[in-house]
């Protein structure tokens, strides 16, 4: 399951796409996001300082700061999102491309049907999450 943070930090980014359509260049204030999107604003500063370090949004400071997201709404999936706040998809250590590392209690992962099957979801989730953008998500909310 997704944690609260990572739910705000879709909720965030999402809005941040809205206001990037419709305001192009303008950055949006915390406080904004966080009464549109119902979230705490000390815990929306933290997340979005999290995105900011892995390159999803950028920050400007003074009188007309605020945030932005650092590439097109069509370039940010939800899996970036995720992997930002979460780290790896996979849901296990033995089944993740980018974070790979065996169980400690395998017995033989070559064999473990554990493993095999785990990676299939790994794979259907990754291609889903990978797919869904932000501006996808902004159109399917729009209809």
């Amino acid at each position: 399951m997704l944690t609260s943070k990572t739910k705000y930090a879709l909720r965030a980014m999402i809005d941040l796409a809205r206001a990037a359509a419709t305001r192009p260049g303008q950055p949006v204030v915390i406080g904004d996001i966080a009464e549109r999107q119902s979230i705490p604003p000390r815990f929306l500063e933290a997340i979005l300082l999290e995105l900011r370090g892995n390159a999803l949004v950028t920050s400007q400071r003074g009188k007309a700061g605020g945030y932005q997201l650092a590439k097109p709404a069509s370039a940010i999936s939800f899996a970036d999102v995720i992997r930002a706040i979460e780290g790896p998809l996979a849901p296990t250590p033995c089944t993740s491309l980018t974070a790979y590392k065996r169980c400690a209690d395998c017995l033989d992962e070559g064999e473990c049907a554990l493993r095999k099957t785990l990676q299939k979801v790994r794979d259907a989730s990754a291609a889903i999450l990978e797919k869904a953008t932000l501006a996808s998500a902004l159109r399917g909310a729009m209809r």
